[in-house]
């Protein structure tokens, strides 16, 4: 009875630590904070809203640091945090330098005007506000809005080591990046429809410049759209010049993307990919057809991605400025 016994607290145990060390959506709901900041979403939208009417550049920066919030020890905000004399923190890993102000600015921003709320104040975390920041960007962009699961608590550590090897790079191919995205639990068609946001943004010459200057030109590239980078990205260009990540319809949330795709117009190597692969140009090629099925997938990715490694009360808390542990 006694060997039985041990074996119960035994079992118990090992499945309360896999449920901390792997904590489940269970504790998301949209109506997480119903009853403690029930005009959230709306505070939210609006300050961000504000924030649009300043600058378009809000949309692509506020979308890229969510992405670089979740892949990085999960959506826990702890890609706000800023360095100390201590701690060097996510942010200021090489691979994180080129997120843009704005987008730091614009959880700043919404995060004040929730917190102007008395009944809401210190009540929401950071990671919740970077999340409907994301969804009400797109939204403002043209694209789907969607309903965003709500309950993350803000991380309790922010390390640029943590960030080594967990972010997809322009040079990636298909198995690099399936791999990286099957690191948070998402599928080839999660990581496609993700890839989609690249309809919005900018890149640096320096990240493409050896697929228009190598020799040969990268054969993956259409002749016409090389000879426009060529032009628009000459060799010892200045280093702050960035362009367009999509030629075509570079400041609305659509499927062109996956169009330009189909005619060689892949800024990165690991946008080219999702074509020239045999293994996932068929999705490519679904989301080009139709807008209704890219959104449908992109929301249900975005759905996905704002699960991954949501913290608890009992590894997380909500932070009352959103830069400090």
């Amino acid at each position: 009875m006694g060997r039985l016994n041990l074996l119960l607290v035994w079992s118990l145990s090992l499945t309360l630590s896999l449920y901390y060390l792997h904590p489940i959506s269970a504790q998301l709901s949209p109506n997480h904070y119903a009853k403690t900041c029930p005009n959230l979403e709306s505070i939210v939208r609006q300050a961000v809203a504000k924030k649009f009417q300043q600058t378009f550049v809000t949309v692509p920066a506020t979308l890229r640091l969510f992405f670089h919030d979740c892949f990085v020890q999960g959506c826990d905000a702890s890609v706000l945090i800023a360095s100390t004399g201590n701690n060097q923190a996510e942010k200021d890993h090489p691979d994180n330098l080129s997120l843009a102000g704005d987008g730091f600015d614009t959880v700043i921003k919404a995060k004040a005007a929730v917190d102007a709320i008395p009944q809401c104040r210190n009540k929401v975390s950071c990671a919740d506000i970077l999340a409907l920041a994301t969804r009400d960007v797109i939204a403002l962009s043209g694209g789907p809005s969607y309903t965003v699961e709500l309950g993350r608590f803000d991380g309790l550590v922010s390390r640029t080591s943590d960030v080594n090897g967990r972010l997809p790079q322009p040079t990636n191919n298909l198995n690099q990046l399936n791999s990286l995205f099957a690191a948070n639990g998402l599928t080839q068609t999660d990581m496609i429809a993700l890839s989609g946001a690249h309809t919005l943004g900018f890149s640096h010459c320096s990240k493409f410049a050896s697929r228009i200057y190598s020799t040969p030109v990268d054969p993956t590239l259409n002749k016409q759209y090389v000879a426009q980078l060529q032009q628009m990205c000459p060799r010892n260009v200045d280093p702050r010049i960035a362009i367009n990540m999509d030629p075509t319809t570079p400041r609305k949330f659509d499927n062109v993307y996956y169009q330009n795709l189909q005619q060689g117009k892949g800024l990165f190597t690991s946008d080219q990919i999702l074509f020239t692969d045999p293994r996932s140009r068929n999705t490519v090629n679904s989301f080009a057809s139709s807008s209704n099925v890219f959104n449908s997938n992109f929301v249900a990715a975005m759905t996905k991605l704002g699960r991954v490694g949501v913290k608890t009360a009992r590894n997380g808390k909500i932070r009352t400025d959103c830069s400090v542990l």
